[in-house]
């Protein structure tokens, strides 16, 4: 039998692990009850999929979405190993060709929902074939404690009675060490090893801001970006609806994506924006489970979400090919009073307010957010700063910038209502371009007034003003708004972030 090193390098083309890893196949490979919690992008499916090869017989794997055991499927076949999903969409032909695969030994992992695979008739049809390991996604769906739990869920707890001698292995990206409890509590776990990752994604910007125009802050979010992918959460279909069509108006690939569409067109938007043809999806929380794609930059939670767990499983989406991303929440007091409505008038019960006031603690907080939310996970964070959230980059090295601040609004003030970023920076900086000399902006008196300082500089600066609610910005058009006076009339006094040393 190959080594887990080897299969790795011939089916999947790795040389290395990633951490945590090697240590739960190996736990699983011993036959251990096993429960890992690793962060998404952390490649959990391979813990089950290498043992698979390695134990040969058949893996069991519980999943709760048809469309991400569709995928893992896809993909498994693709790299040549044989795997199936049962579902109630399978044709004759499709039940028949599993059927055979059980009954000749040569299907190695078989998709299930928790529903299907806890029915006595699949459970006793199953029995009869050589299971040799059981993987338990998501399974922090069996918690009270989760975020989303889900009663079908709690049905698992029977697989150890049918199964007495084969391990389960149970891995989710999110669980606070409650959760962890209820997970091998309720499945039945038999001293199970742990592995805990960390919740650490060092190439996530955190940043809170109040939601004051929210519209102009996600568009602002959107050209940080140029032309990258990126999803908003909102908290009702209505609004992913009209949030995607205010976007399409502006010019941008836009597609909203909840669960009260079909089925046709979920699959459709999510098979556009995994090929680029959809630049933005506006969605509620039933998008983003299992999603492969890398190359999210940017993750907008245009409402505040009920939990941490939510919102860290939602924003992990962002930046999973390791590059930087951000991660922007709009927060306002009344949409803490809502969901605490919600939750109030929905009967839960005081475990579910307290996430919502821990929700609320994070975005309210003046510490490092990276340090809350690890902390809420129950993981220590060595720094104090992290350099990579809103609340560290304020108490970073800053300088009085107003004299800056009042060159830049006015050169906003006088150049025509359409310039974007780089023109403004172009003005300021006495750029000699055909676009400058065309529209005469070179005879402004603003012209190269700003010389001294780089252009990466000044697109800092306004960066930072319209942060800071200096300044609008609107479908790549800047513009002042009501706070601009105060600052164009020196009575303001605006704090940016010092130039970089060179």
């Amino acid at each position: 039998m190959p080594s887990i090193d080897d299969l790795l390098k011939k089916y999947w083309g790795y040389t290395s692990f990633r951490p945590h890893q090697q240590e739960i196949i190996a736990s699983v490979l011993e036959g251990r009850d096993t429960v890992g919690i690793l962060a998404t992008g952390s490649g959990k499916s391979l813990c089950y999929e290498v043992p698979a090869l390695s134990l040969g017989g058949l893996t069991l794997v519980i999943s709760p979405l048809l469309s991400l055991m569709k995928d893992q499927v896809d993909d498994l076949n693709l790299r040549g190993i044989s795997a199936a999903a049962c579902t109630g969409a399978l044709t004759h032909r499709q039940r028949a060709e599993i059927e055979r695969q059980l009954e000749d030994n040569t299907l190695r992992l078989l998709f299930l929902s928790p529903e299907k695979c806890m029915q006595p008739g699949v459970l006793k049809y199953l029995g009869q074939f050589p299971v040799r390991l059981i993987a338990i996604d998501e399974a922090h769906c069996i918690s009270a404690w989760g975020h989303t739990f889900r009663p079908e869920y709690r049905q698992l707890s029977g697989l150890k009675r049918h199964f007495r001698n084969v391990p389960i292995v149970a891995l989710t990206a999110t669980a606070i060490p409650e959760v962890r409890t209820d997970i091998a509590r309720h499945l039945g776990l038999s001293e199970p090893r742990e592995f805990v990752g960390t919740f650490n994604r060092t190439n996530l910007r955190y940043a809170v801001v109040p939601k004051e125009k929210p519209m102009a802050l996600l568009l602002a979010c959107i050209n940080r970006h140029r032309k990258a992918s990126g999803i908003v959460y909102c908290s009702s279909k209505k609004k992913t609806e009209d949030l995607a069509r205010d976007l399409r108006k502006y010019g941008y690939s836009a597609a909203a994506y909840h669960a009260g569409l079909p089925a046709a067109v979920r699959e459709k938007v999510q098979d556009d924006f995994l090929s680029g043809r959809v630049q933005v999806v506006c969605a509620t929380v039933a998008f983003g489970m299992g999603i492969d794609k890398p190359d999210v930059r940017y993750v907008v939670h245009y409402d505040l979400p009920k939990n941490l767990e939510s919102y860290y499983q939602e924003t992990g989406r962002a930046g999973r090919d390791g590059l930087d991303s951000e991660c922007l929440l709009l927060y306002s007091p009344e949409d803490c009073g809502t969901l605490r409505s919600m939750l109030e008038h929905d009967g839960s019960d005081g475990r579910q307010i307290r996430k919502l006031q821990e929700m609320i603690g994070y975005c309210e907080t003046t510490e490092c957010r990276r340090k809350y939310l690890l902390r809420y996970f129950g993981e220590a964070y060595a720094g104090e700063t992290c350099g990579m959230c809103d609340t560290c980059e304020r108490q970073g090295e800053t300088i009085d910038g107003t004299a800056y601040a009042r060159r830049i609004l006015g050169c906003v003030e006088q150049v025509p209502k359409s310039a974007g970023i780089d023109l403004i920076v172009d003005v300021l900086r006495g750029s000699k371009n055909a676009r400058v000399r065309e529209k005469r902006l070179d005879l402004l008196p603003v012209y190269a007034t700003g010389t001294e300082q780089s252009k990466k500089q000044y697109r800092i600066w306004i960066l930072d003003l319209i942060e800071q609610g200096y300044l609008e910005q609107t479908g790549g058009r800047i513009s002042l708004n009501e706070k601009s006076a105060g600052v164009l009339k020196g009575e303001v006094r605006v704090l940016l972030p010092a130039p970089s040393k060179k």
